[in-house]
């Protein structure tokens, strides 16, 4: 079945199973890569996207349950003023590692912050807390959603 999807402002078609994972969508089928399989129970955060503003797992996301939801992923976080103070703040504060987990960690930072500009610490637990980092850049995470926030660690 064919659905039309709005992904990073784009419309785009994907010609598939209903219960096909959004991950699997975006990846093989619209061919952005950017966003990462890691535990496929939404357990780990890497597939973390945009449906409408709010963080969800893509592993375990259906297509057929967008709707009209306007999707984002890491690709289309610059396009975001929030997401652009995000992605500057990981590099500046050299916040990968590996790297595998960071487009999830990215997205889940950019919906706090676009939700919550000043976060406070538990804030930042908080909406972190389904973002595993494997190489455990936690504290540099933190710092760089706060440089993200105008706040200092």
């Amino acid at each position: 079945m064919a659905y039309e999807l709005n992904v990073n402002g784009k419309a785009m078609t994907a010609d598939v199973e209903a219960d096909t994972p959004l991950l699997w969508v975006l990846r093989d089928t619209l061919g952005l890569v950017g966003t990462k399989y890691g535990c496929g129970i939404a357990q780990c955060g890497a597939c973390t996207v945009h449906a409408d503003g709010a963080p969800i797992r893509a592993c375990v996301t259906p297509v057929e349950a967008i709707g009209a939801a306007q999707i984002t992923t890491i690709e289309g976080a610059a396009g975001l003023e929030v997401g652009r103070r995000v992605q500057q703040a990981w590099s500046e504060l050299d916040v990968a590692q590996c790297g595998y987990c960071q487009p999830g960690q990215i997205m889940s930072a950019t919906a706090l912050l676009a939700e919550n500009p000043s976060p406070s610490d538990a804030d930042i637990d908080a909406a972190m807390a389904g973002n595993i980092c494997r190489c455990a850049t936690y504290v540099r995470i933190r710092a760089a959603i706060k440089r993200a926030a105008g706040q200092e660690a």
